[in-house]
């Protein structure tokens, strides 16, 4: 029976897993080093002052190897000034950005970096890592397929490319990318999870398998197994199935990611409206920045008719992820209902725009617009919904309730 359940877990659940081990930040240090070495002796053919940038530019390296940021970055905008076309220098205040995850700075600064050196692999696979990080999956698969062509043994660029296409659903092209890694990942249990989604999805029922099988021989009675158990429930609509399998998760590991998340989300479902606030708020002592949990509790409050906490709480979830189109879409029915029109059109126009195939986002939208007297607007949005009903779309595409179940424990970046 637990094979079956761990079958549809893994068919229902879709997202990215923390990967195993921990990738460093500065991802093509090696090369940079290589780089800088080759500088430096041609700068000792050449004349002290590029033997002087040089020598800077190793200090600003050594800086952000020790975590030095400020210094790292005074460094290298120092051999900026001397030098604005060193790519190396860019492609490292790039990764001083990303570990201040300073997200769009960075890459910035790592594209201005691949324009002067387009044939270095390590920048392109820190863009594809930066992409990540900001949820652009779809558009991370070009920077980190390129690495993989460049270097088909590089773990990292692998591991990522394939978890993009699983995120964006190309589950074949998924396989392809992680199945190479399991001589050195099939130990590692998200690993086999996240393969074993690829592998359901492109109907390779013996990698499939393989992955499941694994997964269940080195589970055993980890608390990350119990975890994975109870989203599978949850995934089947069986909730009181769900509880005890994550409340022997929480009981072994009481500050495992997500699984006082997973328990709201049972309690909800449950009905135990009480005890669901309850974990939702032991998560955020666990995991203070998950926008999800913070989603979640808004939803939660709405149920329980309180506005102004559900508001309160959406706006912490766009804090943390501003590109969240049920945030956006409860924050426009709370204007709705406070009759704050202009304040519900951004709203519901940033949620348009990230659900654009959700026909009660098309609703609301067209409501919205009708009370701000634009009738010829709104009526293109109600027939729109209406046209998405009658086509019965799929209850995945439709949904943006607090019915759905949220994955976050797959949403995490490499560490």
């Amino acid at each position: 029976m637990k094979r079956r359940v761990l079958v549809l877990a893994l068919a229902a659940n879709f997202g990215v897993v923390t990967l195993a081990g921990s990738f460093p930040a500065l991802c093509w240090a090696e090369t940079s080093r290589r780089t800088a070495a080759s500088q430096a002796r041609a700068a000792a053919a050449s004349s002290p002052a590029v033997a002087d940038l040089q020598k800077t530019f190793a200090e600003g390296e050594a800086a952000l190897q020790r975590g030095d940021l400020d210094a790292a970055e005074a460094a290298f905008r120092k051999v900026l000034a001397a030098d604005p076309r060193s790519g190396a220098a860019y492609a490292n205040l790039g990764v001083i950005a990303m570990r201040r995850k300073d997200w769009d700075h960075a890459l910035s600064l790592l594209q201005r970096a691949e324009k002067l050196q387009p044939k270095m692999s390590g920048i392109r696979l820190d863009i594809g890592l930066v992409k990540y990080r900001r949820g652009d999956y779809a558009g991370a698969i070009a920077p980190l397929a390129s690495v993989v062509r460049d270097q088909p043994d590089s773990q990292q660029a692998r591991y990522l490319l394939g978890l993009c296409n699983v995120f964006t659903e190309h589950y074949a092209d998924a396989v392809i990318a992680l199945e190479p890694l399991w001589d050195q990942q099939s130990g590692d249990f998200m690993y086999l999870y996240v393969l074993g989604i690829a592998a359901h999805n492109a109907d390779r029922k013996d990698l499939d398998e393989k992955a499941l099988g694994r997964l269940l021989e080195i589970g055993g009675e980890k608390p990350e197994f119990h975890l994975i158990l109870g989203k599978a429930y949850l995934n089947r609509e069986e909730p009181e199935k769900a509880l005890p399998e994550l409340q022997r998760a929480a009981a072994a590991n009481p500050n495992l990611p997500f699984v006082h998340f997973s328990l709201g989300v049972a309690h909800v479902r449950l009905d135990h409206l009480e005890e669901a606030e309850a974990e939702f708020r032991k998560d955020l002592a666990v995991e203070p920045d998950l926008p999800d949990t913070y989603e979640q509790l808004a939803q939660l409050y709405l149920r329980a008719g309180n506005n102004r906490e559900g508001e309160r709480f959406f706006h912490e979830a766009l804090k943390r992820n501003p590109k969240m189109p049920s945030s956006l879409f409860g924050l426009a029915k709370i204007y709705m209902q406070q009759e704050k029109y202009r304040e519900a059109l951004p709203a519901i126009d940033s949620a348009l725009r990230l659900a654009p195939g959700n026909q009660s986002v098309h609703f609301v939208h067209g409501q919205v617009l009708a009370r701000l007297g634009r009738p010829e607007e709104a009526q293109a949005e109600f027939a729109i919904a209406k046209k998405m009903v009658n086509a019965d779309l799929s209850k995945r595409r439709e949904s943006l309730s607090d019915q759905r179940i949220p994955n976050p424990e797959l949403a995490q970046p490499p560490q």
